[in-house]
């Protein structure tokens, strides 16, 4: 029974690890949750009024959730320097407030200083934020002069709490950040492997919801891998760890892309399109070679657990020979002669189970350290060998990319944004006094928060539209759990407290549930009646209409604009780690190919975070959603392809059996070049550069090429991971409007 309790918690715990990885939500909201409870703890103590209850309650909230930085020193400076800044803040507002001209320009003036602020990283954003939300609360309860040094005092409480939930109540390290992260990379990739036994036993009715799971998993494990990679160089001292962990955990990842791909082409008569597994709605192949019940199907189901439990299993409850069987069993499929009888694609499905084990080896061994290689199989010491071999070639790479060089003057994004966020809000004030000349200050907050980590009209227009959405919902919420609380004050209180933790949890997820949560709290406290929350409506709609006019007037970023500087960013990095890939596996120097890939990789997500307004559900242009959703997916198939290519490239160095073969560096002009040609048709549709077509890659190559193992060889996977990157950038040209023209001989 302990067993199968203990079983349970690490269950949900895994779950719970895959859902917010880092538990960085979780972590947020208990924070923030904290510091606000400490704080009107002591202040309940000092028998403080309930005006400066509330001021203390938003001072503790802001002085928690405006601290960005991850270690925990600059932490500690950013608040100590935000205290000042605090207290100056709310005396200016206290100041000001006699003279509402002088206090409504000032405020503007303020406002340009905050967003401008962001150009000095993670600090200077903290700060503008602390300096906007202390006026904003100086405004809210309505300070006065004399009351200034209680409202000192309540600050000052609110930030010694603050420091004490964050330092002391709920620690956090970039070293336990990055430990809980590698666990919830770990939990992901179980549940993909889940998902793809579902796949061998979908029928034709779930077959399709299957397969939007598959996507997802896929999807949700490269988003932690890309948390991963962001957190690496704080948590780990020594780069060389570094750039191990970042290598194993790529290694994973494209080893469990692969297996879905080969577990979707098992599934029908004719090899997968990469991009079923990247395109929403794209249909499931028909056809199947794979048995509904036989010895060779029976074998994937059991093996595809087995590796599920392999990877979820830490280092520590490994021990024994029964796991030692199943990690034999499975990385025995690497051999050509372990293989059971069945056909091809089954057997590349198998194949496929040895890689992704091999890379699970990999991830356990970087993650937890030397292993017990006393049950070793002949196949699995021939595993651990390559893998040491990779580990010590891997070296720290001391050139470092020449960066971009910023715009200067109004083109600069953070001089741009605090022009557009100054004249929205100067529209926000005066149509606000026009509703409320008490709460006008409701349209102003709507109008910054929509200009938070937004980069174009679009994405303005989107989020103002969320905070509405869930303002009005929360409106309903609140009136109606306010009629059912009553004047129960410690039930109110409780829900308070959950709506904070909730309105920061979801915060990440979903805009309109943060929304929700706000507004859905505010409705709980009596002092404000139906009136007043209709009013907070319409200041909301209010304020996000003067942020959509003030981006949409002032020195604009169409969405267009900004996607296609992303788009030839993307197309950029992809052409790099292509090229370097390809010239590493053809005998020349590839560069650092790890650190390519992740500039890939995070180019891609900052364009798919940029077409959200495209292919928001509200968007009325249907063509144009779908349009983007193409491209974006084609984009995330050559990433996978190049990324593919760059680690395969990696083992070249300590493989055996993979040598370098200089014909492949010219079957990849072709691709290199219709990639480039794409981005200077995107960057300049007047620049007439056209794209070539021609013959297969494989083709492009001599005969005999092919005649190497199917899969123990590395000219095959290079050249399948070409073809189909080729196909991709081929089709990207069409839907981007790129004149096609006949191949070009290329040595």
């Amino acid at each position: 029974m302990r067993a199968a309790g203990r079983s349970g918690r690490v269950r949900m715990w895994d779950r719970l690890a895959a859902s917010d990885p880092g538990l960085l939500r979780l972590t947020a909201g208990l924070r923030t949750v904290a510091a606000i409870a400490l704080t009107l703890a002591v202040l309940a103590v000092l028998r403080v009024p309930v005006p400066h209850l509330v001021a203390g309650a938003m001072a503790a909230m802001v002085a928690t959730f405006a601290i960005r930085e991850k270690q925990r020193g600059p932490q500690a400076v950013t608040l100590a320097l935000g205290l000042p800044v605090a207290l100056a803040s709310v005396s200016l507002g206290a100041l000001l407030n006699r003279w509402v001209v002088i206090g409504d320009l000032f405020f503007v003036v303020l406002i340009f200083c905050a967003v401008y602020g962001r150009r000095f990283g993670d600090r200077g954003t903290a700060l503008g934020l602390i300096g906007f939300q202390i006026y904003f609360l100086s405004l809210f309860v309505g300070a006065t002069t004399s009351a200034l040094p209680a409202l000192y005092g309540v600050i000052c409480v609110a930030f010694a709490c603050g420091a004490a939930a964050r330092f002391a109540l709920l620690p956090q390290t970039p070293a336990g950040t990055l430990d809980r992260l590698r666990r919830a990379f770990r939990a992901r990739l179980a549940q993909l492997l889940a998902t793809q036994a579902e796949l061998l036993d979908a029928g034709p009715d779930d077959a399709e919801k299957v397969l939007a799971d598959l996507r997802t998993g896929t999807a949700r494990l490269h988003e932690a891998a890309l948390m991963i990679q962001g957190r690496l160089e704080d948590g780990v001292s020594d780069p060389a760890v570094a750039r191990l962990l970042q290598r194993r955990i790529a290694d994973a990842e494209i080893a469990a892309e692969r297996l879905g791909l080969l577990l979707l082409t098992a599934r029908s008569a004719r090899r997968t399109d990469t991009l079923t597994l990247h395109l929403p709605g794209a249909p499931l192949p028909t056809g199947s070679e794979l048995p509904v019940r036989d010895e060779a199907s029976d074998a994937l189901r059991r093996d595809l657990e087995a590796l599920r439990l392999l990877v979820l299993r830490p280092a520590g409850e490994a021990s024994g020979t029964a796991l030692a069987q199943v990690r034999n069993r499975l990385l025995g499929y690497r051999e050509e002669e372990n293989l059971p009888p069945a056909s091809p694609a089954v057997q590349d499905v198998f194949r496929g189970l040895g890689e992704a084990a091999r890379a699970a080896l990999g991830l356990r061994v970087a993650m937890e350290g030397p292993q017990d290689e006393s049950d070793d199989t002949p196949a699995t010491a021939r595993s651990r060998e390559e893998l040491d071999a990779e580990d010590a070639a891997i070296e720290v790479s001391e050139e470092s990319e020449p960066e971009e060089p910023e715009p200067a003057g109004l083109q600069r994004p953070t001089t741009r944004a605090a022009v557009q966020v100054a004249v929205g809000s100067s529209l926000a004030i005066a149509g606000g006094e026009l509703l409320s000349s008490q709460r006008w200050y409701w349209a102003v907050l709507t109008c910054w928060i929509v200009f938070l980590n937004t980069a174009s009209t679009g994405e303005i227009l989107v989020k103002g539209y969320r905070r509405l959405l869930g303002t009005v919902l929360g409106v309903v919420a609140g009136i109606g759990l306010a009629a059912l609380v009553g004047h129960h004050t410690w039930t109110a209180f409780a829900l308070v407290l959950l709506f904070i933790f909730a309105m920061f949890y979801t915060a990440p997820l979903s805009y309109t549930l943060m929304s929700f949560f706000v507004t859905a709290m505010l409705g709980l406290l009596h002092t404000y009646s139906l009136s007043v929350l209709v009013l907070r409506i319409e200041e909301t709609a209010l304020g996000a209409a003067c942020g959509v006019i003030a981006a949409a007037v002032v020195l604009p970023i169409h969405t267009d604009r900004r996607t296609n500087d992303l788009l030839v960013t993307v197309l950029d990095r992809l052409a790099d780690v292509t090229r370097g890939a390809v010239d590493q596996l053809s005998g020349g120097a590839g560069g650092d190919l790890v650190e390519q890939a992740r500039a890939l990789d995070q180019a891609l997500a900052d364009l798919r975070a940029a077409t959200q307004p495209l292919t928001h559900p509200i968007t009325p242009l249907r063509a144009r959603r779908d349009t983007a959703r193409y491209v974006v997916a084609l984009l995330e198939t050559c990433a996978y392809h190049g990324r593919s290519l760059a680690a395969t490239a990696e083992l070249l160095p300590t493989h055996p059996s993979i040598a370098a073969d200089p014909r492949l560096r010219g079957a990849c002009g072709r691709i290199v070049h219709n990639i480039e040609a794409i981005a200077a048709h995107v960057a300049d549709p007047r620049s007439g550069a056209e794209t070539e077509t021609g013959p297969s890659i494989a083709s492009m190559l001599e005969p005999g090429t092919l005649r190497t193992p199917r899969y123990g060889r590395v000219t095959d996977r290079v050249l399948r991971h070409l073809q189909r990157l080729d196909e991709a950038v081929s089709g990207l040209a069409r839907p981007l409007g790129v004149a096609g023209g006949p191949v070009q001989p290329r040595t």
